[in-house]
C-alpha cells in the first residue's frame, strides 16, 4: 500500500513537471517567433519603455 501511494504520487509530480515545461517551450518559442516577425523599431521601442516602466536604467 505504501510503495503504491508512493509511487502515484511521484507520477503525479513528473506529470505536472512535464506539463510545465513543454508548456513553458510553447511560451519561449511562441515569443521567438512573435518578435522575430516584428520590424526592428517596434521591437526597440517595447522593450525600451519596458525597461523605462520597471524602472531599470537604460540610458
Amino acid at each position: 500500500m505504501f510503495f503504491q501511494s508512493t509511487f502515484s504520487t511521484l507520477a503525479a509530480a513528473l506529470d505536472a513537471r512535464i506539463i510545465s515545461g513543454v508548456s513553458m517551450i510553447l511560451f519561449g518559442a511562441s515569443m521567438v517567433l512573435a518578435v522575430g516577425f516584428k520590424p526592428l523599431a517596434e521591437v526597440h521601442n517595447t522593450t525600451h519603455d519596458t525597461r523605462h516602466a520597471t524602472g531599470f536604467p537604460c540610458h
